[in-house]
């Protein structure tokens, strides 16, 4: 069983940057997938990028051309650099490991317990 360990979340004014940071331990292993996600409270848990067997990347359109994922897999780690940070980007942010190609299906893996993320202005 794959477990997922976030960070990297704290304070930020509008403008600053943060990067996340996910750590996979377990079985990571063959054709798999990990992603972003976050929650604003009262708010559906929503993708915000995600990262593909294979490098390719996903994202979503209000963080597009500010926020970047990336992965390295031998250290099975995906981060998320989120740069111009808005006060709506605040929330708490999920990382998910999928076994498989992608979440375009809204299928979901293991997920993380979730770093804060607030944007001041």
């Amino acid at each position: 069983q794959v477990q997922l360990v976030e960070s990297g979340g704290g304070l930020a004014r509008a403008g600053e940057s943060l990067t996340l940071s996910c750590e996979a331990s377990g079985a990571v292993v063959g054709i798999y997938a990990m992603g972003w996600f976050r929650q604003a409270p009262g708010e559906q848990r929503e993708l915000v990028a995600s990262v593909l067997n294979g490098g390719g990347t996903k994202y979503a359109d209000s963080v597009k051309g500010r926020f970047t994922i990336s992965r390295d897999n031998d250290k099975k780690t995906v981060w998320l650099q989120m740069n111009s940070l808005k006060p709506e980007d605040a929330a708490v942010y999920y990382c998910n490991y999928k076994a498989g190609w992608g979440f375009n299906d809204g299928v979901y893996g293991e997920w993380g317990q979730g770093t804060q993320v607030t944007v001041s202005s």
